[in-house]
């Protein structure tokens, strides 16, 4: 008889104990997730699949199965559950309260969730930067300032710790001062590829490492197009820095789409080979990034998304709101007109780019002016 998820969720000490049953029986060879899964809702728990005997087995799986189930049942579980914990790596089934809900709705969902360091903040927002593994110098220098400046406002970085694009994000992520995580095609405790030791580490004290693969499995190159769709499924956006015609970026690009995410992609040359993927992506409808400052309203939006509508009732502006208020009219301009215009004014011109957005999209959200497709201009007269 199956068990709700609420019902697990009454006694935390039941779902302690449960926890060296269900790393055993993530760890059963030849059974896949779906069926894991269905036998935890005819059996009620996972120390109920270890303890039961051949004739209820054999109602649900085929032999080989079974015999896979049986030559586990010789493991030491607690001891081996107890080896991971004194490894600093923590392991979450899907019905576990620390699993990462967002993973809970993707298709083909992990079975579990291993992590070394932390999860992810869930009130934080969270990007997904990824691309080419032989990036170019403009792709390097592109992930870099959308990366440090997302991370420096608190903007989780989502990434696979390879080579090129996704190490480069991270790395500026964390001398941002920021928090970055890293999901792995191998198990948490191997760093691939190894020349990323460094990095690795770092990640481990400011973030956490991820994987769905059990600690010491070997990063084979099967593994890596199915641990994309973790990265995408933990981004509230997807952000695409160079690719190819056929690459790897594209499959996360797939599963992103497939999971309704949204997809940012930074426009290249149209000579440059490693451009080819994103001005496709472009041309089949994914939108332009084009400033970090662009998706940190994007993201900004989103956590107003489903709030009743604000109007503009403040009677106190500041000073930097009014002067920006000033430089407006009815005609929308771009936000590069504007930063032209702030150079005018003394409380505005040392505006970074970020801060300008922020000023920007509070004002929008409070309605005082109106964002038309990137150009900005007053809703109402002041």
């Amino acid at each position: 008889m199956g068990i709700s998820m609420e019902e697990r969720y009454k006694d935390v000490k039941e779902l302690i104990a449960e926890q060296p049953f269900a790393y055993w029986l993530h760890r059963v060879k030849g059974v896949g997730n779906v069926q894991k899964e269905s036998l935890l809702k005819l059996f009620g728990a996972p120390s109920r699949i270890f303890a039961a005997d051949k004739k209820e087995l054999k109602k649900v799986l085929k032999p080989e199965q079974e015999e896979a189930f049986r030559r586990g049942l010789k493991q030491d579980i607690f001891m081996e559950y107890e080896a991971l914990s004194e490894k600093g790596i923590a392991f979450y089934p899907f019905y576990h309260p620390d699993y990462p809900q967002e993973l809970l709705s993707i298709p083909g969902r992990p079975f579990g969730i291993y992590i070394k360091g932390r999860l992810p903040g869930r009130a934080k927002k969270r990007v997904a930067v990824i691309g080419a593994r032989n990036c170019s110098s403009y792709g390097r220098y592109v992930a870099e300032q959308f990366a440090g400046e997302l991370a420096g406002k608190e903007i989780e970085i989502i990434s696979g710790m390879a080579r090129g694009i996704d190490g480069i994000a991270q790395k500026a992520a964390l001398e941002a001062g920021g928090s970055t995580f890293a999901v792995l095609g191998c198990g948490v405790d191997i760093c691939y590829p190894a020349s990323h030791k460094a990095l690795y580490e770092e990640i481990c004290k400011k973030g956490g490492i991820l994987s769905e693969y059990a600690p010491g499995t070997q990063p084979l190159p099967s593994r890596f197009p199915p641990r994309n769709r973790i990265i995408s499924g933990l981004a509230d956006i997807v952000l695409v820095i160079e690719a190819r015609q056929k690459s790897g970026t594209l499959i996360t690009v797939d599963m992103a789409l497939e999971q309704g995410k949204e997809v940012y992609v930074v426009p290249g040359r149209i000579t440059d080979r490693l451009s080819d993927g994103c001005n496709r992506l472009l041309m089949q409808g994914a939108a332009a990034a084009l400033t970090p400052g662009q998706l940190l309203q994007e993201l900004t939006q989103k956590a107003y998304d489903g709030l009743p509508e604000k109007k503009a009732e403040r009677a106190v502006l500041t000073k930097q709101e009014e002067e920006l208020l000033l430089l407006l009219d009815f005609y929308p301009v771009s936000l590069d007109q504007i930063r032209i215009m702030m150079q005018t004014r003394e409380t505005l011109c040392k505006l970074s780019l970020s801060e300008t957005m922020e000023l920007l999209v509070r004002l929008s959200v409070e309605g005082f002016i109106k964002n038309e497709g990137g150009y900005y201009g007053l809703q109402k007269p002041l």
